[in-house]
């Protein structure tokens, strides 16, 4: 399935897009602020698009005047809970397009898709203490504060850090974009 907003066409990763992973996951201000370390080569993301970017509802975030990866979101299913209309939402994007509103708007499409296509009825979203810029986004997409747990592990860096809940409900999201 392929999604599109105004600005972007969020796409299945494909292997072709190791290169273009690959030169924005190895950026040391990517990666670790959402858990995972930086890449150190084309083969490691492409294994990271094989066994991870591989998820049913895993997108490439891409613009839509070339189409290549310049992040990624996902609806993460069954990962935050055991309710099968729940799910999480994550994403990432590339330095080069921080400060643009790129992960706004794609989350609101993932949203959207979220609860009209998939039928959730939470969406979940999560970041860790520091991570400014992702606590921007989940605020501007009008996801609410549900807790902060003070010892959340970050297995790929083997550390354990501040984590901080947000969710929005299907009934939330209707009221908002009306």
């Amino acid at each position: 399935m392929i999604l599109s907003t105004e600005r972007l066409l969020l796409r299945p990763w494909k292997e072709t897009d190791a290169e273009s992973l690959y030169q924005y996951a190895k950026n040391p201000l990517v990666g670790p602020s959402a858990g995972w370390p930086p890449h150190k080569s084309i083969d490691e993301s492409r294994d990271v698009i094989k066994n991870v970017l591989s998820g049913k509802e895993c997108y490439a975030v891409c613009l839509k005047s070339d189409s290549r990866a310049v992040g990624s979101i996902e609806l993460i299913l069954s990962k935050t809970t055991d309710k099968e209309d729940e799910c999480e939402l994550g994403y990432w994007l590339g330095q080069d397009f921080w400060g643009q509103g790129l992960i706004p708007e794609a989350a609101r499409e993932m949203i959207r898709h979220g609860f009209e296509d998939l039928g959730m009825n939470i969406i979940w979203c999560r970041y860790y203490e520091g991570n400014v810029k992702s606590k921007r986004v989940q605020e501007k997409i009008g996801f609410v504060y549900h807790h902060t747990c003070n010892a959340v592990p970050v297995p790929l860096l083997g550390e354990t850090r501040i984590g901080h809940t947000n969710y929005m409900t299907k009934e939330q999201w209707e009221t908002n974009r009306g």
